[in-house]
């Protein structure tokens, strides 16, 4: 069984009269310890795919199953439970909280390890954060 499994992928935003089709018919296979890069031109549709598949935007139609779970069809709350267990998120900028200094942001980071069920189980120390 994939780990990620999107099939039929669509993603339209209607913007008054005018259907803009983000997403059109993506099919796409995770498995395990497999490593995946998404490339793409600007405006290709690579930040609205990464929204689908990190449980923070719900496809317009096809299927989303993250460890056999259909997602695809989940109200916010399913959703953010789903992110909490099961997707961590790394961003391209470095997302220190406004003036706090880095041991704090540490300190921030240690306690989410701590209470986080995605991180709680594992040994990290602070220089693999």
């Amino acid at each position: 069984m994939a780990l990620l499994e999107l099939k039929d992928i669509t993603k339209t935003y209607q913007m008054g009269e005018v259907a803009l089709q983000a997403l059109d018919h993506i099919s796409l296979q995770i498995d395990r310890k497999e490593f995946v890069a998404i490339t793409g031109f600007s405006g290709s549709g690579k930040s609205t795919l990464m929204h689908v598949m990190g449980c923070l935007d719900t496809p317009t139609s096809g299927s989303y199953h993250i460890d056999g779970t259909d997602v695809s069809k989940m109200d916010t709350g399913a959703l953010a439970q789903i992110r909490n267990t099961h997707i961590g998120f790394v961003f391209q900028r470095f997302y220190l909280l406004p003036l706090a200094f880095g041991y704090a942001t540490l300190l921030i980071v240690t306690l989410a390890l701590k209470t986080t069920p995605l991180l709680s189980g594992m040994k990290l120390q602070p220089f693999q954060l």
